[in-house]
């Protein structure tokens, strides 16, 4: 029973001693104090004017200077030039004067024949010939119709650059072949090379022809 009294008071006694030592600190206050005025003087912000601002955002294009075209007055239609008529006269006039200084010879090759022209006549055993012939001068329209024996073959043949032509059956004796100038094309006259090839592929004949509208130039195989 004493041991448990003597507990009880040590127990008293050291929760005292631990009240005087907590009663015995003081808290110390810390005075306010005042804090410096800033020195740096803060401008007040103030609305300052709106800036105006027109492109709303979008960027104004750089334009060109402006080009300055000929006025031309538009037309559905291509427009052609046309020439003094007068030119026209003058060429013809100077043309006839030129020929005046030929000879008949001369002035023939360069309008082209103005009589049918024979352009010789061939013997042949062979038993067919090649016929051709091409635009020798500058291609420019020359239309001719081609004729054997006078009957019309090909009415109506386009001379280009390249030889065309037909193979012919020889009969016996005369075979007569016409060439028609149908136009002088473009420059004049109707200018042409030809050529008749035998079976055996040897020429048998071969020459040229200038034309005037409407002559002919004609050759003969004699079938032997």
């Amino acid at each position: 029973m004493k041991p448990y009294i003597v507990c009880i008071l040590l127990m008293f006694f050291s929760l005292s001693i631990n009240a005087q030592v907590d009663n015995k600190k003081k808290s110390v206050a810390i005075p306010a104090v005042e804090s410096e005025k800033d020195s740096s003087d803060i401008t007040p912000l103030t609305p300052s004017k709106p800036i105006e601002n027109t492109n709303l955002g979008v960027k104004k294009p750089n334009f060109s200077p402006i080009l300055e075209f000929p006025k031309k007055e538009f037309s559905m239609f291509p427009q052609e030039e046309f020439g003094n008529p007068g030119e026209l006269y003058v060429k013809r006039i100077d043309k006839n004067i030129e020929d005046l200084k030929l000879s008949p010879a001369e002035v023939e090759q360069r309008n082209g024949s103005s009589t049918d022209q024979f352009l010789g006549d061939f013997k042949s055993k062979s038993k067919f010939v090649n016929v051709i012939y091409r635009d020798h001068g500058y291609t420019d329209g020359d239309l001719i119709q081609v004729l054997v024996n006078d009957d019309i073959i090909y009415p109506r043949v386009y001379l280009t650059g390249g030889y065309k032509g037909f193979k012919l059956d020889l009969q016996e004796g005369f075979n007569k072949i016409d060439f028609l100038a149908l136009n002088q094309g473009e420059s004049g006259p109707n200018t042409a090379e030809f050529q008749v090839i035998d079976d055996a592929g040897h020429i048998v004949s071969h020459n040229q022809w200038n034309l005037a509208t409407g002559v002919k130039a004609t050759i003969i195989v004699v079938k032997e």
